[in-house]
């Protein structure tokens, strides 16, 4: 008798908890604040992501996954505990059944480690399922039939992309350039451009409100406040659209790069029903300003913006395992030499 079935969009940005029958039920940062010496946890979640850059110096907030993978075990497994046990109430119930989502191409050392702190973490049964398949189930695409469906998965620490068909990847990439590595590059950009040093908090408010990848978007301005690196006292700076595309122009092209290196791997006949199709983005990245638009100009193929894309890997949790005869055993690979 297996208890209720929970799913785990384990984000480097974010943790979003999916139960069986309520849907999303948990939405929080992955973020612990504990104290240096004693490893104490002081806060986990929202509370925690709070005191990033605020915190005394005999606490740290830390966030326990780095570019999609674990990055500290022990802390790791604390948060999912304690994300378990908010969404299920005093404890799990009897055997419950967990998917985890984990980035396309990571390896088995890494792939263990993500089952370990879920397993550690209370759950009985650990299903691992690659985020852009989940993407894709999460956004209502079909990808049981012998048809080509790409999805763009921009979440925190990792961009994943990948072709599916007959229930399967078919090819992929993951790359460790997402929202972590954009909110790096503005707090570069800004130190380097304007002597001003902000924090992660103020990158990513820079993110939502000025930032655009697309050249003909409007030109917005944000002020922005931080700490004058030759005075050390507090500066005000405008920051313009313009100038934050040049700051993320890297990190866009190397998007652009694996999207089109999964493209050129793809077998013909699944090619052209991506051309057709289009191409799906979700993730937290879908939603930074031009990027659709962008990636149409740049792989010559529409791009569509999931609905609700933040949440397509959560929901596909669900959803897979509510289906677990269908998509809990890999489809038959030699069912693809017909495309090759």
């Amino acid at each position: 008798m297996f208890g209720r079935d929970i799913g785990v969009d384990l984000g480097t940005a974010n943790v979003l908890v999916h139960v069986k029958g309520k849907g999303i039920v948990l939405n929080e940062p992955s973020v612990v604040a504990i104290e240096n010496q004693s490893r104490r946890v002081v806060a986990v979640g929202e509370e925690a992501r709070r005191m990033l850059g605020r915190t005394p110096g005999n606490i740290v907030a830390i966030r326990p996954l780095r570019d999609g993978v674990i990055a500290d075990f022990e802390v790791t497994e604390f948060m999912l505990r304690h994300f378990l046990k908010k969404v299920t109430g005093s404890g799990l119930m009897a055997a419950p059944r967990v998917a985890v989502c984990i980035p396309a191409n990571i390896t088995s050392v890494e792939q263990k480690a993500v089952r370990q702190a879920t397993e550690a973490a209370g759950a009985k049964h650990v299903y691992l399922i690659e985020e852009p398949k989940a993407a894709a189930i999460g956004a209502g695409l079909d990808i049981t039939q012998p048809s080509g469906n790409m999805v763009v998965d921009i979440g925190g620490g990792t961009t994943d992309i990948a072709v599916l068909s007959l229930g399967d990847v078919v090819t992929s990439s993951s790359i460790r350039v997402a929202g972590d590595k954009f909110d790096e590059a503005i707090i570069t950009y800004i130190k380097r451009n304007y002597n001003l040093l902000i924090g992660e908090r103020t990158a990513e408010d820079i993110k939502i409100r000025v930032v655009s990848v697309y050249k003909r978007s409007e030109n917005l301005e944000m002020d922005v406040r931080g700490r004058d690196m030759v005075s050390g006292l507090p500066m005000t700076v405008s920051i313009h659209t313009e100038e934050m595309m040049l700051a993320l122009d890297e990190m866009v092209q190397s998007i652009v790069a694996a999207t089109k290196s999964v493209l050129e791997k793809t077998p013909p006949e699944l090619a052209a029903d991506i051309f057709d199709r289009g191409v799906v983005l979700t993730g937290g990245g879908a939603l930074l300003r031009g990027m659709d638009m962008m990636l149409t100009e740049e792989l010559q193929v529409p791009v569509h913006i999931a609905e609700d894309p933040m949440t397509c890997v959560a929901r596909g949790t669900g959803e897979f395992l509510d289906n677990i005869d269908k998509w809990g055993k890999p489809q038959q690979r030699a069912r693809m030499q017909r495309y090759r």
